[in-house]
């Protein structure tokens, strides 16, 4: 159904081609970092500016690394403790970018491009975190 394949695009499910994001995250959170980098590298170079783009290089570029952490957890418990530190800074990362639009810092689709793009990462950094936590719930002895 076309339905289902516009709504998988708006939901970041699947590309423009149809191809599964599902498996691609950790390829969508590094495309994510590299469009924060030239967001913050494009800010002015005034002492706003650097402050904003050093804090967004922070926490936008963090999340690629910590996912692969979480990969490699030695337990749900551990696992979930890793998502978590990545949805942390997702949202923190979220948060820059609403300050970089309402300071006028950066005028480009591209801000709007990442704004939704960090949205849907979050939306899946929740679910995840949200189904390994139930799942531990009802593994639990």
């Amino acid at each position: 159904m076309e339905y289902d394949r516009i709504s998988n695009i708006e939901h970041g499910l699947v590309n423009e081609e149809g191809s599964s994001y599902a498996y691609d995250l950790e390829e969508r959170l590094i495309t994510f970092a590299v469009s924060i980098c030239t967001i913050a590298e494009s800010l002015p170079s005034n002492r706003v500016g650097n402050h904003v783009a050093g804090q967004l290089i922070r926490c936008g570029t963090s999340p690629a690394p910590n996912y692969g952490e979480a990969q490699g957890a030695e337990s749900r418990k551990d696992f979930i403790h890793k998502m978590k530190v990545c949805l942390k800074e997702l949202r923190e990362t979220h948060v820059w970018l609403k300050f970089v639009k309402r300071m006028k810092l950066y005028e480009s689709d591209d801000l709007e491009m990442a704004l939704k793009e960090g949205n849907k990462l979050i939306s899946i950094f929740v679910r995840s975190i949200l189904t390994a936590q139930r799942n531990t719930r009802t593994k639990a002895p």
